[in-house]
């Protein structure tokens, strides 16, 4: 059996097909033409942190008929597929089960030295059958080191760069302009897990919606973005915020 899908902002395809073994695996395959393509970069980040829970297994990468293909696990609903299920409302069990997991899923990518750049609940997945309840973190297109491979020094503090990754999620240092570095993919954790006031924000421009979910990032008092929430949300967001750019602590 095989259906597709496709995503209209990458043109990315999708397939499900059962294989000789019964296996159900997902294929994702995309034009060799095609411009800013990620998919030859990403089996790469897969396989160094391959044996991770909550890192899908790439089965075969390499290139059929003009195309790049991946073929890795197949994976269930994304959080948030899951989420406007629900009504756009989690229970605070549910909330607490899944950070858990998330934090799990996040430091073991920094502690292979990468950053994931683009933490959102499209990005995280349950499993499937006997796994349905295992989160699993893809899409490493924005995946980058923070520490220089060859001289092991933390990447330079940068500032004035553009917003690569969704501002929903994106932590305030981002929003400013400053490099992305790893604990950004702590608090980006931390604002997909609580009900930001910035949700359903109207502006006539890009730049101004995003000028405007950063405005309310800065000025929500964290005991508001924490209400209905045990203390440890306010205090991990607090410790994310007092971290410096080069601190590796996470």
């Amino acid at each position: 059996m095989i259906s597709s899908s496709s995503t209209p902002f990458l043109s990315d395809i999708y397939l499900r097909i059962n294989i000789i073994f019964g296996e159900e695996v997902a294929i994702k395959f995309k034009s060799i033409k095609a411009k800013h393509s990620q998919l030859e970069y990403k089996p790469k980040v897969y396989k160094t942190l391959a044996g991770g829970v909550g890192i899908p297994f790439v089965h075969w990468f390499g290139t059929k008929c003009n195309y790049n293909a991946m073929v890795l696990d197949l994976l269930g609903p994304s959080l948030e597929d899951l989420f406007n299920f629900c009504k756009r409302k989690f229970t605070l069990k549910t909330v607490l089960l899944l950070v858990d997991q998330l934090i799990s899923c996040i430091e073991y990518i920094h502690s292979h030295n990468f950053i994931h750049w683009d933490i959102k609940p499209d990005n995280f997945l349950m499993g499937i059958g006997k796994h349905g309840n295992q989160v699993n973190v893809i899409d490493f297109g924005l995946t980058k080191k923070f520490h220089d491979p060859k001289t092991h020094l933390h990447i330079p503090y940068r500032e004035n760069k553009n917003l690569t990754s969704t501002a929903r999620y994106t932590s305030i240092n981002t929003h400013l302009g400053v490099k992305h570095t790893h604990h950004d993919d702590l608090e980006a954790r931390y604002f997909l897990c609580v009900a930001l006031p910035c949700q359903g924000l109207k502006a006539a421009t890009k730049k101004q919606k995003y000028d405007r979910i950063m405005e309310k990032k800065m000025t929500t008092p964290i005991d508001i973005l924490c209400h209905g929430y045990p203390n440890e949300f306010g205090i991990f967001l607090n410790y994310t915020h007092a971290l410096r750019f080069d601190d590796v602590k996470s």
